[in-house]
């Protein structure tokens, strides 16, 4: 019956893949979400918001809410990014630098899991697949076929 549901199918595997990434960064206190947001701040400090939602994949208003909280925590601070004063630079604190490499260790050994568990052709292929099939979808566009 859910063969062909996509909606069920995904969930089921977004529920397995949260479980694991949940577990690995539970080890310094942060959830998957504000890991990798960490990750791309402390690998690009002064990003702007807008510039963080959009590798992200997120709406502005989840990236200000991240962001809220990890400045509460101490771990990234807003400076301003010139302009007309809307855009914020957002930039690692001192603590936040000294995550850096647990955060990146972490987030290879799962990619190193993964990678492991379903082939390297098969997670590249999978993850591409899923970046374009986002993309039509939030276009309304067909997916383009893949070149041979």
């Amino acid at each position: 019956m859910f063969e062909r549901c996509l909606y069920f199918n995904l969930n089921a595997l977004t529920r397995a893949v949260n479980q694991r990434w949940e577990t690995a960064y539970q080890a310094v206190g942060l959830s998957p979400a504000h890991a990798y947001l960490m990750r791309l701040v402390l690998s690009t400090p002064g990003i702007t918001q807008k510039q963080l939602a959009a590798e992200l994949r997120l709406s502005p208003s989840t990236i200000t809410r991240f962001i809220d909280a990890l400045v509460t925590r101490g771990l990234l601070q807003r400076k301003a990014s010139g302009g007309d004063g809307r855009e914020w630079a957002i930039q690692p604190s001192d603590s936040a630098r000294t995550l850096h490499s647990e955060l990146e260790r972490i987030g290879q050994e799962l990619y190193q899991s993964l990678r492991s568990t379903l082939g390297e052709a098969h997670c590249s292929g999978l993850v591409s697949d899923l970046r374009q099939t986002h993309d039509s979808l939030r276009r309304n566009q067909p997916v383009t076929s893949k070149q041979p």
